[in-house]
């Protein structure tokens, strides 16, 4: 995606509960509950913590019935390193542990893991509090000259212990004396996906449009991407309120995901670049909101999980369309987001890996069209216009009440894909949304799709960045969710909800429909 991404606007407020009930069919909303104190299951150098009674039973007997608590978010983020931290590890199993590097101006903090999911309607429940800690004002960020790559480098302020910490994805919420706050997400990863359906949390695109210090792959200290950086380095709190890409793009499927009470894991797509045995045996994996930055690791291993029988659905657009390289910083691996883009012939690892550049795949040398895997193309940005349903009687759209040519309005944007039939393509492929669009005075289309493999397995794109937004349209979550409205959420909701039980059910193809190939009647008199 380009510089300039459309930002949600408004500040989040509490859940308008009839709203939300229409778009999500739920229960009542819950409010607080009172936090006891237990045994600490984390450490804050050799001291303790406080955590809620029941923190430590495991997510085998159901997190999403359980009480949350409303006081989860975020009140104040006040001025600029009023508070902000960051994280030595993305991701860890239960019962590791990770340190946290903490800048602030207040004289004490503290720390507060809240785990995201239904919880009647809650959003979150509070897992682990830290006892206070003592503050200070860190370092100025490094710049590494080379790379233009801003580093914090901080001292590490705590170490935090996960013992007891259901799998999921966490808000650690940094709460000064002064009043202000800030989120540090960190996701604790499922050790095994046989049989569930994994969450890929995007954490390489998290880090790549995370201007703080100045500095990322868009953009450099004076806004223009001739100074951008070439590397972004996990060593660094992110900007805004310090979890925007995982409060818009992600959390909304989370949430829903939880409350179907199906089977799921939770990883990032770091971490499938490292271990492709993550996928194994998996129902289905997510890709979700936003999720643009792939190595080819990551991309080789959710194709060999395809062809092997996971379900795989891209909710976002734009997905892995940038090819990046992860390198390890001063905290350990994988730490470094490497993308050079249009400079990548200037990256000198090239010299010894000259088939391995990282600039869009679809751009040689090694080109290789994300449309191979999603079955779509990006195309454009920026564009809002409305969703119009192409094949109405799609098992994705029972229950909506949809007819075709319906349209949902803004369902369509920032950015969007296509089906595109010269390029590669799975086949048969069946468009199921074909919504009309001027990009930039261009007139084309944004698709959803579905098609499926040998395998069995059903792979799904909605071709819109929208899609996990639309969740919350019609409710007071997240600003004003483009203008989206109740309708939209609701008709989103049902066909993610679809989407869900099928995946979980197994293989599409042996349980639904086959696609009906219809690439061909749609675009005959399309340009090519």
């Amino acid at each position: 995606m380009k510089h300039g991404e459309e930002q949600n606007t408004g500040s989040p407020g509490r859940l308008d509960r009839r709203l939300f009930l229409t778009a999500a069919a739920g229960g009542a909303v819950a409010g607080g509950v009172a936090v006891t104190g237990c045994r600490s299951s984390a450490t804050v150098g050799s001291g303790t913590g406080s955590a809620p009674t029941g923190a430590a039973r495991g997510t085998e007997e159901g997190e999403s019935p359980r009480a949350g608590d409303s006081d989860w978010r975020i009140r104040s983020v006040g001025p600029p390193g009023a508070i902000e931290g960051y994280t030595d590890r993305v991701s860890v199993l239960p019962g590791e542990e990770f340190g946290m590097y903490v800048s602030t101006t207040a004289p004490t903090f503290r720390v507060s893991a809240y785990r995201v999911g239904w919880y009647d309607g809650a959003q979150a429940r509070l897992i682990w509090r830290s006892r206070r800690v003592a503050g200070s004002v860190q370092a100025r960020p490094r710049l590494l000259q080379v790379t233009r790559t801003v580093r914090a480098d901080w001292r590490r302020t705590l170490r935090v212990r996960t013992a007891g910490w259901p799998e999921g994805a966490y808000l650690l919420r940094l709460d000064a004396d002064n009043g202000h706050q800030r989120y540090v997400p960190v996701i604790v990863r499922s050790a095994s996906a046989a049989g569930r359906i994994v969450l890929m949390h995007a954490v390489a695109t998290w880090q790549a449009y995370n201007v703080w210090g100045g500095y990322s792959l868009y953009q450099g200290k004076d806004g223009a991407y001739g100074t951008r950086s070439l590397a972004v380095s996990f060593d660094r709190p992110y900007d805004g309120n310090g979890a925007e890409k995982f409060m818009v793009y992600e959390r909304a499927a989370v949430v829903l995901a939880e409350r179907l009470g199906i089977p799921l894991a939770y990883t990032t797509g770091a971490d499938i670049h490292r271990d492709p045995g993550i996928l194994q045996g998996a129902a289905g994996a997510l890709s979700l909101g936003h999720d643009e930055y792939w190595t080819p690791q990551q991309r080789a291993y959710v194709t060999r999980a395809r062809d092997a029988g996971t379900n795989v659905a891209f909710l976002g657009a734009n997905t892995c369309f940038r090819r990046i390289r992860l390198e390890p910083d001063a905290t350990g691996a994988d730490r470094t987001v490497v993308c050079y883009k249009t400079d990548y012939r200037k990256d000198p690892y090239l010299a010894d890996h000259p088939d391995m550049p990282t600039n869009d795949f679809r751009q040689p040398p090694g080109a290789s069209p994300e449309s191979s895997l999603t079955g779509v193309l990006y195309e454009g940005f920026p564009v809002d216009a409305p969703y119009v349903v192409h094949r109405s009687d799609h098992w994705l759209f029972e229950g909506t009440g949809v007819k075709r040519g319906d349209s949902f309005d803004h369902l369509v944007g920032v950015e969007y894909d296509r089906v595109t039939p010269h390029m590669p393509t799975p086949a048969p492929l069946e468009i199921i949304a074909h919504s009309p669009l001027v990009c930039k005075g261009r007139h084309s289309h944004a698709d959803s799709a579905y098609y499926t493999v040998p395998s069995g397995a059903g792979v799904f794109a909605s071709g819109t960045m929208r899609w996990v937004e639309a969740m919350m349209a019609g409710t007071r979550e997240n600003g004003r969710n483009h203008g989206m409205d109740a309708r939209t959420g609701a008709f989103v909701t049902r066909a993610t909800e679809n989407l869900l039980h099928a995946f979980a059910a197994g293989p599409c193809g042996r349980s639904r429909p086959k696609p009906r190939d219809n690439v061909r009647d749609v675009y005959a008199s399309a340009p090519r």
